[in-house]
């Protein structure tokens, strides 16, 4: 059920949002409700990071996107004070930042490279973005190469900007993808469910063959396994997944795993 105008973020966990609700953080504003405004004196038990489809305002936080509310605690890879967000089952993709996406290059402009993110315009990636990269010393990237990256702007007002390189300059696993794979797309439910946390589907899967795979949080997936034939058939085991339960999941490995 959707939850009503003033509700309790904490009571609308797992619940349906929509559009124009107000989510009252903390639970009982009326004790340090102004611990949410920006010039409060009051010390902060720790920041709070708002998520896709929620936006800051006075009460707290309003609901701009239809979804079911979630929230991950803090200390579980998120800030000191926990996150909140809004799992929708949208079809376009909106860069965030923070975001790690794949995306393709499309051109080259100037000291700039184009790349297609699968949002409504494509994002800028700069040359010195890479790691150890200088002027002398340019990255090999090609139009059509594949780029795993970050956002580092994302917002309505402003042209995506990727980066290949953390806060302290290093890949952390960003930056070209190998020329071999398979690169496919999925929805952008699947791909929060495939990063969470201790995903079952890449425990099982990493328990039939050995591959190497890429998750973007634009919905694209990257893998390879040792031959076409393992990469095509953890590809079908991935697109299926969407559409089928547990059971019918482990039963289909086990006739993988059986051959």
């Amino acid at each position: 059920m959707a939850t009503g105008r003033g509700a309790a973020a904490e009571a609308c966990v797992g619940q349906v949002v929509l559009p124009g609700d107000v989510l009252l953080l903390p639970a009982h504003p009326d004790e340090d409700g102004e611990r949410l405004r920006l010039g409060a004196g009051v010390a902060p038990r720790g920041r709070l990071l708002c998520g896709p489809g929620l936006r800051r305002c006075v009460a707290g936080l309003l609901v701009t996107k239809c979804g079911l509310l979630r929230h991950r605690p803090a200390g579980d890879g998120a800030a000191a004070g926990g996150a909140y967000w809004v799992d929708s089952q949208q079809k376009r993709y909106v860069p965030v930042k923070g975001d790690h996406v794949i995306g393709i290059v499309t051109a080259k402009a100037g000291d700039l490279f184009k790349l297609d993110v699968g949002g409504s315009e494509q994002a800028s990636l700069s040359y010195l973005a890479f790691e150890g990269a200088t002027k002398r010393n340019r990255p090999n990237v090609q139009v059509g190469d594949l780029i795993y990256g970050q956002f580092l702007v994302a917002n309505k007002d402003m042209e995506p900007e990727m980066v290949c390189i953390d806060s302290s300059g290093r890949s952390s696993g960003m930056g070209i993808i190998g020329q071999d794979g398979f690169l496919f797309k999925v929805s952008l439910g699947l791909i929060r469910k495939l990063l969470a946390p201790k995903c079952e589907i890449i425990q099982e899967l990493s328990q039939l063959y050995p591959f190497e795979l890429v998750l973007g949080m634009n919905g694209r997936i990257w893998v390879k396994a040792k031959t076409v034939q393992q990469t095509l058939i953890i590809v079908n085991i991935l697109e299926a997944c969407e559409y089928m339960t547990a059971e019918q999941r482990k039963q289909a490995l086990a006739k993988l795993s059986g051959n």
